[in-house]
């Protein structure tokens, strides 16, 4: 039970001030008057002023309520390396054995786990939300058990209490990393690239500036090993293999002794990319459909185009002077022997042997195929006839034989069934499709040569009497196509409702400049966080289940879901990051996931710096749980709270009241009855002495 004096005045608080001043003014006009009685006047009104005011007893019942200490226990990655984790229980062990002896004090246990995605530890965050939940009278300290690398120190709440850390990790711990800076997201192919990395010791390393291995491999193929010292950048230059995405590891191997070796590797992501794709269009005459190869190149900033159409054949005789003649010479030796690999695709439109290239240039054309480079022919009655193009040196690459026979007819382009599953043609009949849904709404063309394909070719799309219509090969480290038409260009046009003849060339064109999302035969993985879809493209109709080796090493084996035909897809979730390995068959992958390199292992050794402004803000202390046990004491507030070997709470007296209970003092009526009393004393002796 608490008793305490109040006032609780009988009027507003302003009419109490009213009438005291009131009672001053007559007070002083009786000292000024000299009456005797001027000091009994003035009890007088004190005693009218209290029986206004009302002065009463104010008695609380009070529950008194502990104190709380709030433990932040960090369960980071980082905590989880050497023996931090038994330190931390150690610590916590003694926090909780220090207040179980300590009167009216309770504990509060918050663990701090790793932030979502690569947030780190937000030990801030977690603190925030464990003072929310408390009464803030009551909080009387905070203990943070950490390896000291928070993560969110901006998020500093207002602190109520003394708050201490209580470091883990030992004097002689030492860590070795590989930094990878200026890493870009995408390359130019063709364009080296450099990268800067870093292999840095930290803590009580054993030898500065030593020689260590590094390994580098890309797309998981075999390393590449080589010797670099530590705590120096290195320039790296690099040129990528492939276009798309391009998986590089680092790593260098673990050390006895040192902390973790999660972070002696990194691995980086690159796309890459081509500047500028340079097409050679080679059209052999004028003809309705010559500018559908041009219109859909030039529309496309990312290719550079250089066209040649033969008006003239060099066999014409018609008298016409040469210096009167505005045509140029076709610079065929320039193109076809000294720059030809300087194209990603020559295309022969309608082109027809007139001696123009001799075979030595076609032949050399044939090398550029094998070599990677890629021809796509589109063909008209020529194709068929004695000045085909299919019989020279190139004719050995060239995925459909002429049988000299022309069809000029009406027929409506078709997907093969394989065609469904090639990624060139595969979803083009869900474009102008029928309003029943039955096949696609496509114009008629009216020519196709007659074509015989060889084994090794793929047929994807079939015209009249299911004819070969585009066929596609690989020849060597190259690419061919032949489409056995010149029709294209009436989809262009509409005719009879058009068809999609800009995506069809399109992608025709980017297959065989080897765009990666256009391999028939791919694995892929899309990662979403630590979710991964994972795509299996194919034109075989059955695939095999997909093996995932982990980062270390152990496998999973998933079964995929045919979504579309030739498209396998599935989804999961990957337990860690890093680098993950996949296979189906003879095609293989590789995939990182998250960062490269985890923020909770860019910095292992303990420290008290970044902890330091908010453990100065409130007199704490940072104590090293290496230097053994420390004790827990009461502090007032105001007070240094931290010592050598010891950390302070304070008090906070904090209660709950049950009852509340107000008696006057005196009743009113004996405050008036002293005062009448005072006052006919003022009137006597004021009386006494006039008389």
């Amino acid at each position: 039970m608490t008793e305490t004096l109040i006032l609780d005045p009988l009027v507003p608080m302003v009419a109490l001030y009213v009438l005291a001043g009131l009672a001053l003014f007559g007070v002083a006009l009786a000292v000024w008057r000299r009456l005797a009685g001027w000091w009994l006047r003035a009890l007088a009104a004190i005693a009218i002023l209290a029986a206004v005011a009302n002065p009463s007893v104010q008695s609380e019942d009070r529950a008194p309520l502990s104190d709380i200490v709030i433990a932040l226990v960090d369960e980071s990655a980082s905590q989880r390396i050497s023996d931090r984790p038994e330190q931390s229980a150690t610590a916590l062990e003694t926090l909780s054995g220090q207040l179980a002896r300590m009167p009216n004090t309770e504990l509060r246990v918050v663990p701090v786990n790793d932030a979502e995605g690569d947030g780190g530890t937000e030990l801030m965050t977690a603190l925030s939300a464990a003072l929310a939940n408390e009464p803030q009278a009551r909080i009387a300290g905070i203990v943070a058990i950490t390896d000291g690398r928070v993560h969110d120190m901006a998020r500093t709440p207002p602190l109520p209490a003394p708050f201490h850390t209580i470091l883990t990790g030992q004097p002689e711990d030492w860590d070795r990393r590989l930094v990878v800076s200026n890493a870009p997201a995408f390359a130019i192919m063709g364009e080296t690239i450099t990268l800067t990395l870093r292999i840095e010791d930290q803590g009580a390393a054993p030898e500065a500036g030593a020689i260590v291995p590094l390994s580098i491999s890309i797309d998981g193929d075999t390393p590449m090993s080589f010797q670099v010292p530590t705590g120096q950048d290195i320039e790296l230059p690099l040129d990528l293999p492939h276009g798309g995405m391009n998986v590089v590891q680092f790593a260098t191997p673990a050390v006895v002794g040192e902390l973790t070796d999660r972070n002696n590797g990194a691995v980086v992501q690159i796309n890459g990319v081509r500047d500028r794709l340079r097409v050679l269009l080679v059209s052999g005459e004028p003809h309705a459909g010559e500018r559908t190869w041009r219109n859909l190149l030039k529309s496309d900033a990312a290719v550079d185009l250089v066209h040649f159409t033969i008006l003239r054949p060099p066999e014409k005789q018609d008298g016409v002077p040469v210096d009167e003649l505005s045509l140029i010479a076709f610079p065929t030796r320039e193109l076809f022997l000294e720059k030809i690999t300087d194209f990603d695709l020559i295309i022969f439109d309608r082109y027809r042997r007139r001696g123009i290239l001799p075979n030595e240039y076609l032949d050399n054309i044939r090398n550029y195929v094998e070599e990677g480079g890629a021809v796509l022919i589109s063909s008209g009655p020529e194709y068929g006839g004695a000045e085909s193009i299919y019989r020279s040196p190139l004719g050995q690459i060239l995925p459909g034989a002429p049988t000299a026979r022309v069809f000029e007819e009406g027929f409506t382009p078709q997907v093969t069934d394989i065609g469904d599953r090639h990624p060139v043609t595969a979803g083009l009949e869900a474009l102008y499709a029928n309003p029943d849904g039955e096949g696609a709404n496509w114009g008629r063309w009216f020519r196709l040569v007659d074509v015989l394909v060889p084994d090794t070719a793929t047929t994807v799309m079939s015209g009249l009497d299911d004819r070969p219509l585009l066929t596609l090969d690989r020849v060597g480290n190259g690419r061919v196509a032949l489409i056995a038409s010149d029709q294209s260009w009436l989809w262009d046009r509409g005719f009879e409702g058009g068809g999609p003849q800009l995506e069809l060339l399109r992608r025709l064109a980017h297959w065989m400049m080897k765009e990666p999302d256009l391999e028939e035969e791919a694995l892929t993985a899309e990662p979403t966080g630590q979710t991964m879809r994972i795509i299996r493209r194919t034109i075989g109709t059955e695939i095999g289940d997909v093996t995932v080796t982990h980062p270390d090493g152990t496998e999973t084996d998933l079964a995929l879901n045919e979504v579309s035909p030739g498209r396998f897809e599935t989804l999961w979730d990957a337990p860690e990051v890093g680098l993950y390995r996949l296979r189906e068959g003879d095609v293989e992958s590789v995939i990182a996931l998250g960062p490269a390199a985890p923020r909770e292992f860019e910095q292992t050794i303990a420290t008290g710096e970044i902890v330091q402004p908010a453990v100065d803000s409130t007199r704490g202390g940072i104590l090293n749980i290496s230097d053994g046990d420390f004790a827990v004491r009461n502090v007032r507030e105001g007070r240094p709270a931290a010592g050598r070997g010891w950390i302070g709470i304070t008090p906070r007296a904090a209660f709950q009241t049950a009852d509340v209970t107000i008696n006057p003092l005196l009743p009113a009526w004996a405050f008036l009855m002293l005062a009448a009393l005072l006052t006919v004393g003022a009137w006597l002796r004021e009386g006494r002495r006039m008389g």
